[in-house]
C-alpha cells in the first residue's frame, strides 16, 4: 500500500518586508542609528545575530536618493536594509529560518523610525 503523502507543508522560512514612510530623518542619516537600530531588533525579533554588519553609505544616482544600506547576517539568515534619505523612507527585509513574531518586529521598526506609514509583507515560503 503506497503511503499517502502528508498534507502538512513544510516551512523553509519567514520573510517579513517593510516599507516605512515619512520616517525621522535623524534615525536614517548615522551610522551610529544603524547600528543601534540592527542592536535593538535582534533583542526584540528574537533574532541572533551571526557576525558584525556590513554598513554602506551611497550618494544616490539613479532615481535613488542618498541614504544607508546594510546587511546582518543572522545565524537562521538575514536583514537587510535600505533607506532613501531624501524622501525619508526605510525599506527593511528580515529572512528567517527559524520562526519570528512578525508583529512584534513591525510594531518596533515602525516606533524606532518613527513611521508615519507603514506597508507590511509576510511571506512563508513552503512546499508547494
Amino acid at each position: 500500500m503506497e503511503r499517502k503523502k502528508s498534507l502538512k507543508k513544510k516551512i523553509y522560512g519567514l520573510e517579513l518586508v517593510l516599507e516605512l514612510f515619512d520616517c525621522d530623518l535623524e534615525k536614517l542619516t548615522s551610522i551610529n542609528r544603524v547600528e543601534e537600530f540592527l542592536g535593538k531588533l535582534e533583542k526584540e525579533g528574537g533574532l541572533t545575530t551571526y557576525g558584525a554588519p556590513l554598513i554602506k553609505r551611497f550618494m544616490g544616482g539613479g532615481h535613488f536618493g542618498e541614504g544607508y544600506s546594510f546587511l546582518q547576517f543572522l545565524s537562521s539568515s538575514s536583514i537587510a536594509g535600505h533607506y532613501i534619505e531624501p524622501d525619508r523612507i526605510a525599506f527593511i527585509n528580515v529572512f528567517s529560518c527559524s520562526m519570528f513574531d512578525q508583529k512584534r518586529v513591525t510594531r518596533f521598526c515602525t516606533k524606532f523610525f518613527n513611521a508615519q506609514k507603514v506597508k507590511a509583507t509576510v511571506i512563508v515560503h513552503k512546499d508547494i
